[in-house]
């Protein structure tokens, strides 16, 4: 099994300041637990996300690949933020969503091999110089569940 290289890198930045878009990354949290995906071709987790299609929002990609990858048959989908990914070579902009599942369905046949939940992120990801920036970005617009218990 290989990786796609731990070379690539990104920054962040505000929402809707780097268009046009290329990609899609989708953080994708299940009853507060992070689910990844594993590519068939790797031993590495990683987050749900591809290419956005001509005549496609990235809202719209955000979605489809989510299912595609994962399964996700019904969540609240949201743009978080705008990331600018390089290498020494390449580089290309998208933007990051997270995804508060709330049904699991299961996975479609496509690339990835199976999902998975985890506390939190594990060390064997695909884009280690990435996926945690990322995540860390998308955990902020988690729903916060309240503790205050109502009066007696």
């Amino acid at each position: 099994m290989s990786t796609p290289g731990p070379e690539l890198r990104c920054s962040i930045h505000p929402l809707d300041t780097l268009s046009p878009y290329k990609y899609v990354v989708i953080c994708a949290n299940y009853r507060g637990r992070w689910l990844l995906s594993r590519h068939r071709e790797r031993d590495t987790w990683e987050t749900q996300g591809g290419h956005i299609e001509p005549g496609e929002t990235p809202m719209q990609a955000a979605v489809r690949e989510l299912y595609e990858e994962s399964g996700v048959t019904d969540a609240d989908v949201i743009p978080v933020c705008d990331y600018h990914g390089y290498t020494d070579t390449r580089s290309s902009d998208g933007v990051v969503f997270l995804a508060v599942a709330h049904e699991l369905g299961d996975l479609p046949d496509s690339e990835m091999a199976e999902v998975r939940l985890f506390d939190q992120l594990p060390e064997n990801l695909t884009y280690p110089n990435v996926s945690p920036y990322l995540y860390q970005e998308a955990s902020k617009h988690l729903p916060q569940t309240s503790l205050l218990q109502p009066n007696s």
